[in-house]
């Protein structure tokens, strides 16, 4: 196997060189035959002020629009953006998958929905399913690293936005808009499709009342693997495993919303109310299967006032509140209930551009009662409570923008059957200097120094946990976990060739981790949560080139990698779980009825490892994806057709607990038919 590190070599010499042609041909005027008059204007809306422009974001970013999430479209939110630079996923299996970024997971990623929290349990345990699925999603957002503080303290790794329908913000150009996915999925003989509407009711066309309901389903057998279940080390131990398919991994997922929203010319407000319902099996357990049955009531108030007042021209209210339960079933009993009733609220009001000067500031709150019930209640029944206040503002000097944020937090966690209390007060603040060397380029640095105050979890764990196979201890004694980032952000986006690359560095103090004891209680290893200073650190790549461009054809060649270290200062030893360096490289071919793209994506063998690990060995990975829209762009119609991991590989992701208990699904054929009116 080609070295990755070479490859990443490669790589980049490629998009110099490339960066370099690209500059010469300027790409910046109608005059030049390069030139397709086309402006690459993709909206950011998550971590900023205001909206800005993929290109002016000054920090790793990712925007997933609808076309790239029908292609990267998987049954978990941490699978769809799996092999996205600097994102893995903690794959446990189809049902559960929450995203990795930059090798931090848990409560240090932030995910929302529609910028606000997903007010579920995922964050507390990696077999525990984000209450979100893919299939309801318009468009996903993701900020890596540290440098946005709109969503709190608990966002120090990065924040997933999941942006869909389901309050409306536009009025429809007609009187009923739709749109409407069905799919199959081999690998686990899967079924699933997703139908939105929004409806006019009356009005005008700059006041109406707009109805929105959408619903999914997702239903799929046990997952078909390339070799057996267990890794050949644990094999080598003398462990039986099953061989090309994974017991208990099927999954039956379902969900809806009504939603209403009044739009006028300055001002919406609507509201939302989401069913999810879920029951998948948790696998890697021969001795006794355990499924999940996950039900979510949730209910959602957005309101902007774009009006301008006092020094402000625009007001925004988000509310979001969920009573969430799952119960862990050992056959047809009840193992353990888990219960977490929460809600968030955040308000935001955006200063006018007052010269140079552009920003906003707000405030957040969000309570959660969480509590475990049965043989598997690790943590005890726990109120938190946090609040914070925050700035974000921009100055604009030509051609330098240099953006500045503060906020500070306060953390309440009450162990109710305790007594126990812990309260915390964060300061985070941020920095951020960016140039515009021509039109189609941005040079950013980034400087974040954020604090994080423990979790319930973390504080008052005891009790023997399923998902990790271990006794978990937490720490009534920890203290906040200090993060210093530096992050570099190099971009190129014009119509030829586009290129992304970050070079971070995040030293930790008091990081605060789970470690081996030595000690064994109930049969299970005991893990105690413990801090130590830490350093993480890494460069993420995506690039871009037009190959050939002729009338509505198009072809691109397309290169990304990453590298991930991660370890304790002083000679500690590598953390756990972090992701092997990776490069892909692959092809998209447009045009007007048909479409093809191909990616090879090779994953390094993990062998930096931490105590009592094993190591992860390396694989190659083949997709091919086949698009056919019979009526171009008269109509919305468009059938894919795919082929995941068609070299049939051993693939296991080393950022997974069940790593070597189970492998990712073997060769995998889809197809799907989105159509939009």
């Amino acid at each position: 196997m080609i070295s990755v590190k070479k490859i990443i070599y490669y790589t980049m010499a490629v998009i110099a060189f490339l960066s370099a042609t690209t500059s010469v041909y300027g790409d910046e005027e109608e005059g030049n035959p390069h030139y397709h008059g086309h402006e690459m204007e993709e909206i950011f809306a998550t971590g900023a002020p205001h909206s800005k422009t993929r290109l002016d974001v000054m920090q790793g970013s990712s925007l997933i629009g609808l076309d790239e999430l029908e292609q990267r479209m998987e049954a978990t939110i941490g699978e769809t953006l799996s092999g996205i630079p600097g994102i893995s996923s903690s794959f446990f299996g189809p049902g559960a998958s929450r995203p990795i970024i930059r090798g931090l997971g848990g409560d240090r990623i932030r995910i929302l929905i529609n910028g606000i929290g997903s007010i579920d349990a995922s964050s507390t345990s990696p077999d525990h399913s984000v209450a979100a699925d893919p299939l309801t999603a318009e468009r996903i957002e993701v900020l890596r690293g540290a440098s946005t503080l709109l969503y709190g303290s608990n966002a120090v790794g990065g924040v997933v936005n999941i942006i869909d329908g389901r309050i409306p913000s536009i009025i429809p150009d007609a009187p009923l808009t739709g749109r409407t996915r069905l799919g199959y999925g081999s690998a686990a003989k899967d079924y699933s499709g997703g139908l939105a509407l929004n409806a006019r009711l009356g009005g005008s066309e700059d006041t109406a009342l707009v109805l929105h309901i959408d619903g999914y389903f997702r239903n799929s057998a046990n997952y078909d693997i390339p070799a057996f279940a267990k890794s050949d080390i644990l094999r080598a131990q003398g462990e039986e495993s099953t061989f090309g398919t994974v017991e208990n991994s099927d999954v039956d997922n379902k969900g809806g919303t009504v939603g209403l929203s009044w739009i006028g010319q300055e001002a919406i407000f609507g509201l939302s109310f989401s069913l999810n319902d879920s029951n998948y099996g948790v696998p890697g357990d021969d001795d006794e299967a355990v499924r999940i049955a996950l039900d979510q009531k949730r209910f959602d108030v957005k309101g902007n006032l774009a009006h301008e007042f006092l020094i402000f021209e625009e007001a925004r209210l988000r509310f979001g509140y969920g009573d969430y339960e799952h119960k862990e079933l050992e056959g047809a009993d009840i193992g353990t209930i888990f219960a977490n009733e929460g809600w968030e609220g955040r308000i935001e009001v955006i200063q006018r551009e007052m010269g140079i000067l552009h920003g906003s500031m707000g405030m957040q709150i969000r309570k959660r009662d969480f509590e475990a019930i049965g043989d598997e209640a690790f943590v005890p029944p726990t109120t938190t409570l946090q609040w914070g206040i925050f700035a974000v503002e921009e100055i604009s000097l030509d051609p330098v923008t240099l953006e500045f944020g503060a906020r500070y937090d306060h953390q309440t966690v009450e162990n109710k059957s305790l007594g126990q209390k812990r309260s915390f007060d964060n300061i985070s603040l941020s920095a951020g200097a960016a140039i515009h060397p021509t039109t189609n380029s941005l040079i950013g640095l980034s400087l974040g120094r954020t604090e994080r105050a423990p979790t319930a979890e973390e504080l008052f764990s005891n009790g023997p946990h399923l998902a990790t196979s271990a006794f978990e201890l937490g720490n009534i004694k920890l203290t906040k976990e200090k993060a210093t980032s530096l992050e570099l952000t190099l971009k190129q986006e014009s119509e030829r060739f586009t290129a992304n690359v970050n070079v971070y560095h995040t030293w930790y103090d008091n990081f605060i981790s789970e470690s081996f004891t030595g000690l064994q209680q109930d049969g299970l290893n005991v893990l105690a949560f413990q801090q130590r200073d830490a350093r993480f650190y890494g460069a993420e790549l995506e690039s871009s080139y037009l190959l050939f461009t002729k009338n509505d054809h198009n072809l691109w060649l397309k290169l990304s990698g990453d590298i991930i270290r991660a370890e304790f200062n002083n000679d500690g030893g590598n953390l756990p779980r972090i992701p092997a360096k990776s490069a892909t490289a692959g092809f998209t071919y447009e045009g007007q009825y048909i479409g093809a793209s191909g990616n090879i994506r090779l994953v390094d063998g993990q062998t930096r490892l931490a105590e009592n690990e094993l190591e992860t060995k390396a694989y190659t990975e083949i997709d091919l994806d086949f698009f056919w829209r019979p009526y171009g762009e008269e109509r919305d119609l468009t059938i894919r057709l795919q082929g995941k991991n068609l070299s049939n590989a051993e693939r296991r992701q080393h950022t997974s607990f069940l790593k070597d208990l189970l492998p990712m699904p073997g060769r995998n054929i889809k197809l799907s038919v989105t159509y939009g009116f």
